[in-house]
């Protein structure tokens, strides 16, 4: 699955979301991960209630399954949760390499319920019923 990154410096979560500079995305499973791509923002990042600047940083990230952020506004919780990703904040900046290290931990184990659900995000379901 893929996992989306709020960063200043490409190595830690360290960013608010409208404000972070750069979106590091890794795609992540029980037996290991690799780097995707870093999305670099310019302009104005600073809390101005400008929504607009969300969109280019929803559309970005629209295909992963979780975003890990140093804090988030309702509004882009709201966007981000509409697009079908878990937001995820940390307490205080972490390094990416560790939040990626515990997450493959979780997902080689039994995962809780929610991240179960989120680990589907983007793969088709079918379902074979048998008729008798």
């Amino acid at each position: 699955m893929k996992v989306a990154f709020a960063t200043q410096d490409l190595k830690r979560v360290d960013a608010h979301f409208g404000w972070a500079k750069n979106i590091a995305i890794y795609e992540i499973g029980p037996d290991g991960h690799h780097f995707v791509e870093a999305i670099e923002f310019d302009g104005d990042l600073k809390e101005d209630g400008n929504e607009d600047k969300l969109a280019p940083k929803i559309e970005a990230i629209k295909d992963c399954a979780i975003l890990y952020v140093a804090a988030i506004g309702g509004s882009g919780a709201a966007r981000v949760v509409a697009n079908n990703i878990h937001p995820m904040k940390v307490a205080q900046p972490e390094d990416i390499s560790d939040l990626i290290g515990k997450l493959e931990g979780v997902l080689k184990g039994n995962p809780p319920p929610w991240l179960r659900k989120v680990m589907g995000k983007g793969q088709e379901r079918s379902f074979d019923f048998d008729e008798e």
